[in-house]
């Protein structure tokens, strides 16, 4: 398994979880609150919590072999929701 973690600098964090859990929710099993975010993906389990200044987001991915098209698929998707202050920086980082 490999596990990759992100900290996205945004004051929007929450309003960004929740556009893109409402946004897969007609696809994916989707279980979200203001402040954390869980979307089961084919490549593993998305979670996101909502801090003050970052988005934490975090990839439980199946193999390393899906960590750049699972990468590119959140990234992608959220900077979509923040058009106004994308793109967003993603300083992924394997634990």
């Amino acid at each position: 398994m490999t596990i990759l973690v992100a900290q996205v600098p945004t004051t929007n964090g929450s309003r960004y979880l929740q556009q893109l859990c409402k946004h897969w929710s007609h696809k994916f099993a989707v279980d979200f609150t203001p402040e954390r975010g869980t979307v089961t993906m084919p490549f593993g389990p998305l979670q996101m919590i909502a801090h003050a200044e970052t988005l934490e987001v975090r990839l439980d991915l199946a193999g390393a072999d899906m960590a750049d098209r699972a990468k590119e698929v959140v990234s992608a998707h959220l900077d979509r929701f923040a058009f106004r202050e994308a793109p967003l920086t993603f300083d992924w980082r394997e634990e």
